[in-house]
């Protein structure tokens, strides 16, 4: 089957990957563009996972400051090469991730970095509930580390919904970004600053 130039150019466009693979995809799919992207989606997806294992050592400090002058967000995001850190799309990127923070106010970069007294306290609290509801000791665990994710999304950078996309994590979006830039990046550390906060914590008065 003969492949359209144009669509072999089309799909390059929309999914950053090479003609080549443009070109074995829409052949492997019968030219159905949806499939082909979808396909292309997937792959570049799995090779990113790859690349997430590679040194990310160039970037650039993104700072952000939310309107008012009460929140004011420092990030440092890592790629492979400043070629990469130069981009529009790698900026937008650190511009993002630093305007999500400001709203967001991730407490830790992902779960390992949560400390281990903070997980035992939540588990010993999520288990008690679930025995004083009588919930049978086969499924107490299943419950425990149910909510446990939550908590985890609601507390972890990399596993909260994106303030632009619901649908998507931080990680997904930081995914999509080293397939179409063919980059490890990573978020190295972040600092949220919010008037009133001491040592990270919300400062209240003593009205005592």
């Amino acid at each position: 089957m003969a492949v359209s130039a144009e669509m072999v150019k089309k799909l390059r466009e929309e999914t950053g990957a090479a003609v080549l693979d443009c070109k074995k995809a829409l052949e492997q799919y019968n030219e159905n563009f949806d499939e082909a992207k979808k396909y292309l989606a997937e792959k570049g997806l799995a090779t990113a996972r790859k690349k997430s294992e590679r040194e990310a050592r160039e970037g650039l400090i993104e700072t952000y400051g939310h309107p008012g002058g009460r929140v004011g967000v420092m990030l440092e995001l890592n790629c492979e090469t400043d070629f990469v850190a130069s981009t529009d799309q790698f900026q937008e990127l650190a511009h993002d991730l630093a305007l999500h923070i400001a709203f967001a106010n991730p407490q830790y970069l992902d779960v390992a970095d949560v400390s281990e007294e903070i997980v035992n306290e939540h588990r010993k609290e999520f288990e008690s509930e679930a025995k004083a509801q009588g919930k049978p000791d086969n499924v107490i665990d299943r419950i425990v580390e149910g909510r446990m994710n939550k908590v985890y999304a609601e507390i972890c950078l990399l596993q909260q919904s994106f303030v632009k996309d619901d649908e998507k994590t931080i990680n997904d979006i930081i995914v999509e970004a080293i397939a179409a830039l063919k980059e490890n990046i990573r978020v190295n550390r972040f600092a949220r600053f919010e008037i009133g906060d001491i040592a990270g914590q919300t400062g209240e008065e003593d009205n005592e």
